[in-house]
């Protein structure tokens, strides 16, 4: 089976990969996970209880506020991070969070990206060509 390959706009940071977990919900980094036990912590979240540990989050909108730059560069530090970030779009700042952690984020897909990949997908991110490779999907 083929790969899919998804185009997004330029991204930041580094190529990752991982598997992929995926919801249309909206994504805070200080609201939405309990950064010290690597779970999706807010209960009306609809990855509530999920790890995000070493997988490629794909999500719908970035919200919050200032608190996402360092808390997505601690996190990075503490090797408590997802692998990546996927969004329909990202505000300025988790742009500024994920440039400060080295943090791949890819965003502005042509569709919604969470209609594109499913949870369990593998995936690579290159954030420099804005593409996302789904693996034996295409």
């Amino acid at each position: 089976m083929a790969d899919l390959v998804i185009k997004g706009h330029a991204g930041i940071g580094p190529r990752a990969s991982g598997e992929a977990l995926v919801a249309h919900d909206n994504f805070s980094a200080r609201y939405d996970l309990d950064r010290v036990k690597g779970v999706f912590s807010r209960p009306t979240h609809k990855l509530y209880g999920e790890s995000f540990l070493q997988k490629v989050l794909v999500l719908n909108i970035a919200k919050g506020g200032v608190a996402t730059a360092w808390m997505l560069h601690t996190m990075k530090q503490r090797n408590m991070a997802p692998s990546a970030l996927l969004l329909n779009w990202a505000n300025p700042i988790i742009a500024q969070g994920a440039a400060f952690a080295d943090f791949p984020l890819i965003d502005r897909f042509k569709n919604d990206i969470t209609h594109q990949i499913e949870t369990g997908d593998l995936v690579e991110v290159d954030p420099l060509s804005g593409t996302v490779t789904v693996r034996g999907r295409g």
